[in-house]
């Protein structure tokens, strides 16, 4: 049994990151500045979108895209039930109505033929998660979009590496959404990244993100002199500071050398775990690269002799650490009380919320850590 025990989701943080916060602590500036404007440039360019907006969280910028999108309150926005709630409350603090439709039982990802199902004359969105890293169904559901003249908002936060038919996550709806928390691919600790090839969009989503002001503090009180705002809109605080985009800049510049890591680490569990009575993720479809953001196993009592929790308390008493991606949304009290969702609904994401668990996927872990982890899901399941 290992000594120490293995975190879930530890990142990575070298020693770029380390001297660029500090840099950033003794240049006076810590607020949204110039390396926030960096760091935005870096990530439009890696995804190859007209502009990028640094914000505070994925959850924010799914709240501003869905605002600056243009819906009005009570307009239908359809995703998916295997998510994590921010997906579905950032539609509903932006005063529209989710709807689920549920999903595909071998990707995971929202099923295009269930999503057509859910359309209704008041729809007017789809939000998109890529789950897991594993980019969705995108030609089925841009053609639902342009058939019904719906917008596509894209959940990106598993996602940040992810392409599908040559094309990076995020540029194929009117606005993407990516994630920067702790456990992310890349992190600042928190934070998040609106992309947008809109000029219009863009300059509302930035607007609403600090306060509705015309200008942010690097501009009102930088090398220039002191220049008065204007405040157009209520808007929120939602912005990113030049601390969490000290950490991004250098996490973004090693991205792609950890997403091989990644690879590597995905592939070795694929070959090492296929003989055990569990259900592994499904290989990545042609023409798409998967993020490998989480590796997630299923956990049938009925094959497997036991639950996913008591498999989750023997992995835990191995001190390895691993994550619940998730229990499905109908599950949780909130949103059987306010929407009258029941599991039963989503028979697909009910099953796989139930039985799913990820075990450690990160460009962090040493070869040792990956044995342990082979070593302790194995025994686990015995």
């Amino acid at each position: 049994m290992r000594q120490e025990f293995l975190t879930f989701g530890a990142p990575l943080i070298g020693e770029e990151e380390i001297a660029e916060v500090v840099a950033c602590l003794r240049s006076g500036w810590i607020g949204t500045g110039p390396r926030v404007a960096e760091f935005e440039k870096l990530f439009r360019d890696y995804r190859q979108t007209r502009h990028a907006v640094a914000v505070n969280s994925c959850t924010a910028g799914l709240h501003l895209s869905l605002l600056a999108a243009g819906l009005k309150a009570g307009d239908e926005v359809i995703t998916t039930p295997m998510t994590f709630c921010a997906t579905v409350n950032a539609i509903i603090h932006a005063g529209l109505k989710p709807v689920l439709a549920d999903i595909d039982p071998v990707t995971q990802n929202l099923d295009p033929r269930l999503v057509e199902q859910k359309i209704t004359p008041r729809t007017r969105a789809i939000l998109a998660v890529h789950f897991a890293g594993r980019p969705c169904d995108m030609d089925a559901l841009l053609a639902l979009a342009a058939r019904h003249q719906l917008k596509i908002i894209e959940d990106c936060a598993h996602a940040t590496e992810a392409t599908y038919h040559g094309r990076p996550v995020g540029s194929f709806g009117a606005f993407g959404c990516f994630s920067f928390y702790v456990t992310k691919n890349m992190t600042t600790g928190e934070g998040g990244m609106v992309v947008t090839n809109s000029d219009e969009a863009q300059a509302k989503v930035k607007m609403q993100a600090l306060h509705g002001l015309t200008r942010d503090a690097w501009n009102r009180f930088g090398g220039e002199g002191y220049h008065h705002y204007a405040v157009e809109d209520c808007g929120f605080k939602y912005n990113m500071t030049d601390l969490q985009a000290a950490i991004g800049i250098h996490q973004l510049r090693r991205l792609e050398e950890n997403w091989k890591r990644r690879e590597i680490i995905w592939n070795h569990y694929a070959s090492e775990l296929a003989h055990l009575p569990v259900t592994l993720p499904a290989p990545p479809e042609a023409g798409t690269r998967h993020s490998h953001h989480l590796f997630t196993l299923l956990i049938d009592p009925q094959t497997c002799g036991r639950t996913r929790d008591e498999f989750v308390q023997n992995m835990t008493r191995a001190k390895i650490g691993v994550g619940v991606h998730y229990v499905s949304i109908p599950e949780h009290p909130y949103y059987q009380r306010e929407f009258g969702w029941t599991p039963a609904e989503f028979p697909h994401a009910a099953r796989i919320g139930r039985q799913t668990v990820s075990i450690p996927l990160s460009a962090k872990l040493t070869d040792q850590d990956v044995a342990d982890v082979i070593a302790a899901v194995t025994q686990s399941l015995r």
